[in-house]
C-alpha cells in the first residue's frame, strides 16, 4: 500500500504499523494500547525484519494511522492477497452475509457499523468485505463486494436481504451462478413459487440425514425447472429452477421435533449441488461471524474514531485467514483438534509458530 499520511507524519514506517498490528491481532490482542504495548514486549522480535531505528509505535499512532487509512485501499490488497491463496474458484460455494460491529461508535450515537463478507466454504477463507452506507442496508452493499471479486464458475448464496434482481444481474455479469433464499421481501413470488410447489412435481430432490450436537437433522431439497407459474420469471436473470427445503430436527435429549419449510430461486439446475450450496451457507455464520465474535471479541469492539474499527475488523480477518489457510500445518504442529482461541495464545508465546502465520502474508 501507499502511506496516506503526509511526510512530517511518517516518523514510523507503514510496514512497521501494519506488521505489528497484524501479529499482535494474531496474538489475541484487543485494543491499539494492547497492540503497542505488545510491540514494545518483542521489540526484539520484530527488529530481525523491521527498521525500529525510531522504536514501536504508540497506541495514538496506531489508533491515528488506521483511523485515516482509506478502507476501500486496505480491502483492495487483501483481495489481492486471499486471490493469490484461492485456486480453483470455480469450484467454490462463496456465501455473502452481513455482520454490525455493534459497539463500534455507539458512543457517539451513531448507528453500529455493519460489514458485508464474502467467505469461500471449500478455501475455508474470507474473500473480501464492504461496509454499508450509514443510511442504508447490504442491498446496496452487496453489489460493490460483488463488483471487486473474481467470481467465475463460483456457485454464490445470499439471504433473503439479496434476492434482489439487480443483485442476481451482477452475479451472472461476474459469470456466476446463484442461489437466493426467498422470504416475505417478495410476497407475490413466494406466494408463486409456494403454489408451484403445491401444484406440480419436483422434478428432483436430494435427501441428507445428520446426527450430531444432540440433535438428528433431516433434510429434503426438492426443485422444480417449469417455472410456468412464476409470472415475472424472465425478469430474474438466468433463474432456472425454484427451490424448496423441508427441514426436520429431533432434539434426543427431549423428544422435541422442529420442522421448517424454506424457499430458494436459483440458476442451477443439478439438485445435490444445490442443496450443497444452502447447506454451505451456513459456514459464514459459523465459521465467520461467531468465530469473530467469540474468538476475537468483534461486537464489543468500541473503536469509534474515522476508520478505525472497519480496518481493526480487516485485521481480524487477516488474522483468521492466516490460521485457516495454516490448517495443514496446524494438524501436523498439534497432533489434534486445536480451536483458533488456543491458536491465538500458542502464537502470543511461540515465535516460531508466529513466523510461520506471518509467512502466509
Amino acid at each position: 500500500m501507499k502511506d496516506h499520511r503526509i511526510n512530517r507524519k511518517k516518523l514510523h514506517p507503514l510496514e512497521n504499523i501494519v506488521a505489528i498490528a497484524i501479529a499482535a491481532i494474531i496474538c489475541g490482542m484487543e485494543t491499539w494500547e494492547e497492540v503497542s504495548l505488545f510491540g514494545k514486549a518483542r521489540k526484539d522480535f520484530f527488529s530481525k525484519f523491521l527498521n525500529l531505528e525510531k522504536g514501536v509505535p504508540s497506541k495514538d499512532t496506531f489508533r491515528r494511522f488506521f483511523a485515516a487509512l482509506d478502507p476501500k485501499v486496505f480491502e483492495f490488497h487483501f483481495l489481492q492477497w486471499v486471490q493469490s491463496l484461492v485456486k480453483d474458484i470455480g469450484k467454490e460455494f462463496v456465501s455473502i452475509d452481513g455482520k454490525a460491529v455493534r459497539q463500534a461508535n455507539r458512543m457517539l450515537e451513531s448507528n453500529p457499523i455493519h460489514l458485508v463478507s464474502a467467505w469461500a466454504s471449500t478455501h475455508e477463507l474470507i474473500l473480501g468485505q464492504v461496509k454499508t452506507d450509514e443510511k442504508s442496508n447490504e442491498i446496496t452493499a452487496i453489489p460493490a463486494l460483488l463488483e471487486v471479486l473474481f467470481l467465475e464458475g463460483a456457485t454464490v448464496s445470499i439471504d433473503a436481504m439479496g434476492c434482489q434482481k439487480n443483485i442476481v444481474e451482477k452475479i451472472v455479469e461476474k459469470k456466476a451462478d446463484y442461489v437466493l433464499a426467498l422470504k416475505g421481501n417478495h410476497s407475490t413470488l413466494l406466494e408463486e413459487v409456494t403454489l408451484s410447489f403445491n401444484e406440480k412435481p419436483s422434478h428432483d430432490s436430494h435427501q441428507t440425514i445428520d446426527f450430531g450436537h444432540g440433535r438428528i437433522e433431516e433434510r429434503k431439497c426438492s426443485i422444480i425447472k417449469n417455472l410456468s407459474y412464476i409470472f415475472d420469471r424472465e425478469s430474474w436473470k438466468n433463474l432456472h429452477s425454484i427451490v424448496r427445503i423441508d427441514s426436520k430436527r429431533t432434539l434426543k435429549k427431549t423428544g422435541e421435533v422442529q420442522e421448517e419449510t424454506r424457499y430458494y430461486i436459483t440458476s442451477l439446475t443439478d439438485v445435490k449441488q444445490i442443496a450443497n450450496a444452502i447447506r454451505y451457507h451456513w459456514g459464514i455464520e459459523n465459521q465467520v461471524h461467531w468465530c469473530l465474535d467469540m474468538v476475537f471479541n468483534e461486537d464489543s469492539s468500541s473503536k469509534r474514531k474515522g476508520f478505525s474499527a472497519q480496518n481493526f475488523s480487516l485485521i481480524s480477518k487477516i488474522a483468521l485467514n492466516l490460521f485457516r489457510k495454516n490448517k495443514d500445518n496446524d494438524n501436523v504442529r498439534f497432533k489434534n483438534k486445536v480451536g483458533i482461541k488456543t491458536k491465538r495464545k500458542i502464537a502470543l508465546y511461540d515465535e516460531t509458530y508466529l513466523i510461520e502465520l506471518l509467512n502466509l502474508i
